[in-house]
């Protein structure tokens, strides 16, 4: 729609897997620019992501992503250790296939991280990086360590994202219509049987990734704009580009219509005007309250989990 290509190379995501992605963080939009890739190659609606508290209470876009039950972070372990563990349990509990995006970097790639993540390489007498940020292990190796113990983890997708002409850094570059000419996704696969078992061994293992992107993104940004022709491999979408063109184009027509629509019938009609409101408040005061749509569907879950177990202990 906005004449941005897209470029996949690598490996291919298994259709319905349940895995850990790991991505560097170029922009603030590189989840949003991957749902190009998951959209033909897996199911957008099996993706999670781990992205920062503050998104929860945007009007609109936050809310929709508590209903999703994405996982919000405070990026201070002592605080999110705990849902963390919460919202991992619960996913494995009712056998959800979902496939976690996570940002071990924690930010996106500016000048100000990238002088803070170097004063941090220099301080520990690590190499400093151009092109990506040192990633924190803690998260992600929790994650894919409670996955595993659940059942739940397949595969981690390492992903690596370039942008060869223009990069938009933030939404407002998008909201003046500078979306990026071309994205580039590298995809390595990992299956969850080649992942090293111990906590030490998998942050090294995450390390050891990041040390390649580096690489890889210094051959990409000084060489032809592509990544390695050894690297790349011809994957096949598991749907068809007409399916997805048809998604696509529903997707415009409901916008388009719903959007003034509801304009539409706010002006127009007054009972519309009230239930705007109040869904407005409702919406605030879930939150402010108990902490989100997410919090009050896993403590749903656990109240009515709680009360089949007793049941089932009685007819025992």
């Amino acid at each position: 729609m906005f004449g941005v290509k897209v470029v996949i190379t690598g490996d291919a995501f298994v259709p319905g897997e349940r895995s850990v992605i790991i991505m560097n963080h170029r922009t603030r939009m590189d989840w949003m620019f991957l749902w190009n890739c998951l959209i033909r190659y897996s199911y957008l609606r099996l993706e999670k992501i781990c992205l920062k508290a503050s998104l929860k209470s945007v009007p609109g876009f936050g809310w929709a992503m508590q209903a999703a039950a994405y996982i919000f972070i405070h990026r201070k372990w002592k605080d999110d250790k705990n849902h963390f563990e919460d919202m991992i349990d619960y996913f494995c509990d009712i056998h959800e296939p979902l496939q976690l995006l996570i940002f071990p970097e924690g930010t996106d790639l500016t000048e100000n991280s990238k002088a803070r993540s170097n004063d941090f390489a220099e301080k520990n007498g690590l190499q400093k990086y151009e092109y990506v940020l040192h990633p924190r292990t803690t998260g992600f190796t929790f994650v894919v360590e409670r996955l595993r113990e659940g059942k739940n983890l397949d595969a981690v997708h390492d992903i690596t994202v370039a942008y060869p002409h223009n990069i938009p850094q933030t939404e407002k570059h998008l909201l003046h219509g500078n979306f990026p000419k071309e994205i580039h996704f590298h995809v390595h696969r990992h299956p969850v049987d080649t992942l090293p078992m111990s906590r030490e061994d998998l942050q090294l293992w995450c390390h050891k990734r990041w040390e390649e992107k580096e690489e890889r993104l210094r051959s990409f940004y000084q060489g032809e704009k592509t990544f390695s022709s050894t690297e790349q491999h011809v994957i096949p979408p598991c749907k068809s580009e007409l399916r997805v063109l048809v998604v696509k184009l529903l997707s415009i027509l409901y916008w388009t219509l719903f959007s003034p629509a509801m304009c539409l019938l706010i002006y127009l009609y007054s009972p519309v005007r009230w239930y705007f409101i109040v869904t407005i408040v409702i919406f605030v005061l879930q939150e402010r309250i108990f902490g989100g749509l997410e919090i009050i569907e896993l403590a749903c879950y656990r109240l009515f989990h709680k009360q089949a177990h007793l049941h089932l202990k009685k007819n025992e």
